[in-house]
């Protein structure tokens, strides 16, 4: 204002000057515009509060709006119960085409600049964030709002937001520095990787350069609670027991180093006594897990033991240990009865050992001779193995290891828990095998870019491996498809087609055919994988996951007198790991499921399929 008023008094010393009265004209317009940008760079926005009519009418109180789902009803294309649920690109002409139709006939390039803002949160194990981004300046007199859409990845929940600009809202290349902001996220996992993804309205009919992706991860608990608070909310989630004679060792994983914890302490009770360990780990040996002798316990008892860290109010992890009797201990008798019984008991042994001495002759004779015949050198055995190999060798895979890419194809046709069973497969090769995971299921966006056949062949081109999980409905389905569809109408069989066709061009070239894989769940049968797949390596899960692991790596499991220790991943490990049992819980559905429909199907009297 003073600056204006000392313009003013300028302005009135030179009047009689036409000149000079233009000149200063001038300069008060520049002025003026230059004012104007720089509080178009400082303007940001927050939603508000307001209804779609007063949207509609273009009220100047109603300048950036929340929509929410009670706030206008869409007629979607997608189901209700579509994974996507109902997050995906708003068509135009749902909520502004009525009555202009012509504003949804411009095109808006994607939002730029975007920024999370973490939110203080009093939810502890939980984090929220605000969105924030600027618009492109290109199309921006055509805006009409944002859709803002966070997807944590290895999950397949979608929340959204949608905000829209009044109607007759006209912005400047000028506004492109303007901010606007999100409502909250919230209730978001610590320490998770999350994508946000955010749209411009309306959404154009060319499908490129209208959204704009930013990954982040959520705050550790140490970054958002403070250390202190989180050391007493750490506990060991690995625990392992082994027994060695009477004693059990016990190993667990240590707190993170930034913890700085430095004693544990256990506490086992059984039989009518209590046993207390207190536990220093050396750390110079292993920063990561520790053993741990629990001495003299009883034999044939059941424990119930726990573990914690050794402060105050630390939260302690329970698990059981069960002292099997020694067999190394000479065994106790206790027979009453007469002695010919005895002496029969003992006749009746001697016969046995007898009996197990001439087998065990006969059979090493036999292999003895087996051996004659396919003996090789020892350096020619040496060869088809790796040398590098040593007794206990991990794969270490750092940061500048690139993971192998995986496409993941299967069919719908068995109903959401195989889908679910399907989806958390992927979830734990991504998080716990060091692999790139590719699914339609976290990548609704570009699917509906590029289309469902388009992007699926995209991606065939961009992976290493490409695994195909059958079913008894994939084979069903592909069994069906002159009746019903032309193949190229369905995606899976289309996607199954081309990877028959590539797999028969690589054999004719004598070409790799390692790329392609089959896989079968536990309730499903081999039988199962369609015959264009006969090429492909085939694994049963999750029986074979560290053969799947050693062909996505190229690591060879073994070799005479070493194995390969791959942690959490085997049969009976796997399901250790919170991805692990939550697929160990999603394949036991599915199978619980399919069993009943096979059960009703044959009380029915109708055939199932082998």
């Amino acid at each position: 204002m003073l600056l204006f008023r000392g313009l003013k008094q300028v302005f009135k010393a030179g009047e009689g000057n036409i000149m000079w009265s233009s000149t200063l004209t001038l300069d008060l317009l520049l002025l003026g515009s230059l004012c104007l940008g720089v509080h178009a760079e400082r303007t940001s926005y927050r939603p508000q509060s307001c209804t779609l009519e007063c949207i509609q009418q273009g009220d100047p109180e109603c300048e950036y709006c929340r929509i929410t789902a009670d706030d206008v009803q869409f007629s979607l294309s997608i189901p209700s119960n579509s994974p996507y649920g109902s997050c995906v690109p708003w068509p135009c002409y749902s909520f502004l085409g009525q009555e202009t139709p012509e504003v949804c006939q411009h095109y808006v390039n994607a939002p730029h600049s975007i920024s999370i803002e973490f939110e203080d949160s009093e939810d502890t194990p939980y984090d929220a964030i605000t969105v924030s981004w600027s618009p492109s300046q290109y199309g921006i007199a055509y805006l009409h709002g944002f859709q803002v859409t966070l997807q944590a990845l290895g999950g397949s929940q979608v929340v959204c937001q949608l905000f829209l600009l009044r109607n007759n809202l006209s912005l400047t290349p000028a506004h492109a520095q303007t901010v606007y902001y999100s409502d909250p996220f919230t209730h978001l996992s610590l320490d998770t990787e999350y994508v946000v993804t955010i749209m411009a309205l309306p959404v154009p009919e060319r499908w490129d350069q209208f959204h704009e992706k930013k990954h982040f991860f959520t705050r550790t608990c140490p970054e958002k609670n403070g250390l202190e608070e989180c050391k007493k909310d750490w506990y060991p989630n690995y625990i392992e027991v082994h027994q060695e004679n009477r004693d059990v060792l016990v190993t667990f994983n240590l707190a993170p180093e930034n913890f700085k914890i430095r004693h544990y302490f256990s506490s086992c009770f059984g039989g009518g006594l209590r046993n207390y360990t207190d536990i220093k780990p050396d750390f110079s040996v292993n920063k990561t897990h520790h053993t741990y002798r629990l001495p003299n316990l009883q034999a044939g008892t059941n424990y119930t033991c726990e573990i914690a860290a050794d402060i105050v109010d630390a939260v302690r992890k329970t698990f059981f240990v069960v002292v099997q009797h020694n067999s190394e201990e000479p065994l106790t008798s206790h027979f009453t009865e007469s002695p010919s019984l005895i002496v029969l008991l003992s006749v009746g042994i001697l016969l046995a050992a007898t009996a197990v001495l001439t087998f065990t002759v006969v059979f090493k004779k036999r292999k003895k001779k087996k051996t004659v015949k396919t003996k090789l050198r020892p350096d020619i055995i040496e060869q088809y193995y790796d040398k590098n190999m040593e007794e206990g060798q991990c794969v270490l895979l750092d940061n500048n290891t690139r993971p192998p890419r995986l496409l993941i194809c299967y069919s719908n046709n068995d109903g959401p828990t195989h889908v679910r069973v399907v989806l958390q497969l992927a979830a734990f090769l991504q998080k716990h095998m060091a692999t790139e995971v590719h699914l339609d299921l976290w990548e609704a966006l570009s699917i509906m870019e590029e289309g469902n056949l388009g992007w699926h062949c995209r991606r065939m081109k961009e992976c290493d491996f490409v695994l195909v999980v059958c079913s008894r409905g994939l084979l069903q389905n592909l069994k069906n498809k002159c009746e019903d569809e032309e193949p190229m109408k369905n995606t899976t069989l289309a996607t199954i087609a081309i990877i028959g066709e590539e797999m028969c061009r690589a054999k004719a070239l004598g070409q790799d055919l390692s790329k392609y894989m089959a896989a079968i769940f536990e309730y499903s049968q081999e039988s199962d994988i369609p015959a264009v797949l006969g090429l492909a390596s085939r694994y049963t899960l999750t029986k074979d996951l560290p053969l799947l692991f050693s062909h996505l790596h190229g690591v060879a499991l073994q070799k005479p007198g070493f194995y390969l220790q791959v942690d959490n991943i085997s049969e009976s490990g796997y399901s250790k790991l919170p991805a692990g049992l939550a697929l160990q819980l999603a394949i036991q559905e599915a199978k619980a499921l399919i069993f009943d429909e096979q059960t009703e199907e044959e009380h029915v009297g109708i055939p199932i399929i082998s």
